[in-house]
């Protein structure tokens, strides 16, 4: 199995939407996801989410299967960090925060990285990391995946094409859970552009660990002549 995880173009968080170049980002999706040819498409519930999945489910005649779990407002609730400041932002982002999280205290913790003390004020952060790993053991299953320790049991293996359209800070804490790499480690040093495609293999029979084929891919924009420019900041 393929499992095209993309992030939404570039958005509008209120009223949730996206840009004329997010609209754009999303159409450049087609070409790509022709090729992909997925069987399935899933989006969050996000309109932004919903709205970079619609020019490919209809070039391919495919239906879009909402996914409320993968609403960013759930993660986002969860791990956005308060500063003593007042400042907030993503816990992995954070300049209070971030540091900690790739301590050696920290990595040592591994996936109870939360109980480190610096996060005792945010009690909640075990019940949302249970929570992703409840909601993300139950998607694969139902595509044929049963986790186990640090992968998967292949109950139904199979070649299908799965596409799921969503978000960063969602994204991060969904690939973590389901790569079983602590979040702390994983959120902190990788990322997602706008409409970038992340492509995941779960191969063979038995016992399969996901492999990530691509991350974050943009090659759809350049093709389309539109600027690579991660978070509109950095052109490359």
């Amino acid at each position: 199995m393929l499992l095209f995880y993309v992030r939404h173009g570039d958005p509008i968080y209120s009223p949730d939407s996206l840009t004329e170049l997010g609209e754009r980002q999303a159409e450049a999706l087609v070409s790509r996801m022709k090729v992909c040819n997925p069987e399935k498409i899933y989006a969050s519930s996000s309109n932004r989410a919903i709205m970079t999945a619609t020019p490919t489910a209809k070039a391919l005649g495919k239906e879009i299967e909402i996914l409320d779990w993968c609403n960013e407002s759930y993660s986002g609730k969860a791990l956005f960090y308060t500063g003593s400041d007042g400042s907030r932002d993503w816990i992995f982002r954070h300049r209070e925060s971030r540091p900690v999280l790739v301590s050696d205290e920290v990595r040592k913790l591994d996936y109870e990285w939360y109980k480190h003390p610096f996060f005792d004020k945010m009690p909640w952060l075990s019940d949302e990391m249970a929570r992703m790993r409840r909601e993300t053991d139950a998607f694969m299953l139902s595509l044929g995946y049963r986790h186990e320790g640090n992968g998967y049991i292949a109950e139904h293996p199979n070649n299908d094409r799965v596409a799921l359209f969503a978000h960063q800070g969602f994204g991060l804490e969904f690939l973590s859970t389901l790569l079983d790499i602590p979040y702390s480690q994983f959120a902190t040093r990788f990322d997602m552009g706008h409409s970038g495609m992340t492509v995941i293999e779960f191969s063979g029979e038995g016992f399969v660990v996901p492999k990530v084929l691509q991350l974050s891919n943009d090659s759809h924009l350049f093709a389309a002549n539109i600027e690579t420019k991660y978070h509109n900041e950095i052109l490359f």
